[in-house]
């Protein structure tokens, strides 16, 4: 979950959300911001490859920038499914950035579809997602269940 600043955002649209991060000094920046402004969102100590909820218990599962850190994602990435109910959405935001880290596109579609039947690639290009004029690759992974 990071600094919590996603979760934040899905909560204000009404979303019911829980995160989880490695670090207890995130789950304590985004349980501070959550509070902040209001939300009641849970966020927990756990290893995102392996967060701590129930299989079947998740409309969505999403992150942001985890999957390209992983050492090894394809089991990662089937915890994750088991998380979804039918139906559910796998969205992975990752990228390949200037400095060479990041995980591809098409890197990132072999490693779902070891998982999933399908992935839908967005490229995700707009200045206004980042702050600024982007040339590397950004996007998004999407596997419904």
């Amino acid at each position: 979950s990071g600094t919590g600043t996603l979760s934040l955002l899905l909560a204000e649209q009404g979303y019911a959300v829980r995160g989880v991060d490695f670090s207890p000094a995130m789950v304590a920046a985004s349980t501070a911001k959550a509070e902040a402004a209001g939300r009641d969102i849970p966020f927990v100590v756990g290893d995102a490859s392996r967060p701590p909820f129930e299989p079947g218990s998740c409309d969505v599962v999403m992150c942001r920038h985890v999957l390209w850190a992983l050492p090894e994602p394809v089991p990662a990435l089937r915890r994750w499914t088991r998380l979804l109910r039918p139906g559910g959405r796998l969205l992975l935001v990752e990228g390949r950035w200037s400095t060479g880290a990041g995980l591809d596109a098409t890197e990132c579609t072999r490693l779902v579809l070891e998982c999933r039947d399908e992935v839908e690639v967005v490229p995700l290009t707009d200045p206004l997602l980042w702050g600024r004029q982007i040339t590397d690759e950004r996007y998004l992974a999407e596997s419904v269940r």
